[in-house]
């Protein structure tokens, strides 16, 4: 008996240590403009019926799978709910995405549009991402389908990007 009392005695004293060790710190990073749509668009609704949305003020959020290596002028947002993915592209110098921001989830306000290319602009395009990324790409490199014509972006105005530490 009085081993069964130590052993749950040590358990109990034990559970405020073990679970101050598993408290998560939460810090959210504002850029820009204070986000102040508070209507989540799923990125999956956005693309699907993207003549809906077209110059409206929207907000989405998601995760963020890649942020511009060169000025951190862009991100590509992943949808959390599906596979679609947009990018959210910001005027140079007025946010700038942190690298270390990849992988984290992010609340995005701004303006839904549509870029439509010619196939010159699509390779164009194309070979710029490509130079960001520290690859170089010759025109024979390249091959275009329909969707290298038309992007849909959001052009950022303000973004809340969560770390979980």
């Amino acid at each position: 008996m009085r081993v069964s009392l130590k052993i749950l005695t040590i358990i109990f004293l034990s559970i405020p240590l073990y679970s101050q060790t598993q408290k998560s710190e939460i810090t959210m990073e504002n850029l820009g403009v204070e986000i102040s749509n508070i209507n989540i668009s799923s990125i999956k609704e956005l693309l699907s019926n993207p003549s809906d949305y077209l110059g409206d003020n929207v907000t989405i959020n998601g995760k963020i799978i890649d942020v511009c290596p060169m000025m951190g002028c862009w991100i590509e947002v992943k949808d959390f709910y599906s596979e679609e993915v947009i990018r959210v592209k910001v005027k140079d110098g007025d946010i700038i995405f942190p690298k270390e921001s990849k992988n984290k989830e992010v609340l995005v306000e701004g303006v839904f549009s549509k870029l439509d290319f010619t196939e010159e602009q699509a390779i164009e395009w194309k070979i710029h991402l490509a130079e960001e990324k520290g690859i170089q790409l010759s025109l024979e490199d390249i091959t275009l389908d329909a969707s290298d014509l038309v992007e849909y972006r959001v052009q950022g105005l303000g973004a809340q990007i969560t770390t979980i530490n």
